[in-house]
């Protein structure tokens, strides 16, 4: 292990174990490098490692700080990988969706709130009045996050949402040249949100998986099309 690996394992061990928590300032470069056993240079590339990461913040003129180690944070990598990704890439995107999202359906089933169903409900409605494209994708990705948020679970949450941008781009292109699709889709919508107000898990768990598999297969169906 280098120099500069070295730095980032103990800086972050540093982090993980507590010693600086969410929100610590970072001691002055030369006393965290003698706390680390390192080189001041070495100091300065882990700080810089996981800056990138996430794990810290640099405030100019202020100092570097443990940023708050919420899963959107510390996630976002995984966020800027999927906005990057293009054709066939997408369908490894979905993929990973599919196996992820029903899951979280079920979850969400057990513990979703009267609440939260009825802002669902109302949600849906909006949707069988949307007749623009791009509103009509907005109010879906809004019908997926609000899903995922009833399932309570940070991670997950982060997860999916980081993973929806080449979804929404490709689905963009799908509902231009696939009118029914908006259709299909409203239908799916409602599936899943019957089983979530009964708090059905395995069905909810189904409806997600049929609606996800359908976006695989609409998706598959367009590059096959830019390919022939």
């Amino acid at each position: 292990m280098g120099l500069t690996d070295t730095a980032i394992e103990r800086l972050r061990a540093l982090i993980v174990n507590g010693e600086l928590p969410p929100g610590a300032r970072l001691p002055p470069e030369q006393q965290l490098a003698a706390q680390l056993g390192i080189s001041r240079g070495s100091t300065r590339e882990a700080v810089k490692a996981l800056t990138h990461a996430r794990m810290l913040s640099v405030k100019r003129g202020d100092g570097t700080y443990v940023t708050s180690l919420e899963p959107d944070e510390l996630l976002h990598g995984i966020t800027l990988a999927a906005e990057l990704a293009r054709n066939e890439t997408v369908l490894d995107v979905v993929e990973v969706r599919r196996l992820l999202e029903p899951g979280a359906t079920r979850l969400a089933a057990d513990r979703i709130t009267d609440e939260e169903l009825d802002d669902i409900a109302d949600l849906l409605k909006v949707m069988d009045d949307t007749h623009d494209p791009q509103t009509f994708i907005k109010l879906d990705v809004e019908f997926h996050n609000r899903i995922v948020e009833g399932a309570g679970n940070a991670w997950l949450t982060a997860i999916l949402r980081g993973l929806a941008e080449p979804t929404i781009r490709a689905r963009r292109e799908r509902l231009t040249v696939y009118k029914e699709v908006e259709d299909l889709t409203r239908a799916q919508h409602r599936d899943i949100y019957i089983a979530l107000r009964e708090h059905d898990g395995p069905l909810a768990e189904a409806a997600a998986l049929a609606h996800i598999c359908s976006v695989q297969r609409g998706l598959r169906a367009i590059f096959t099309d830019k390919n022939t």
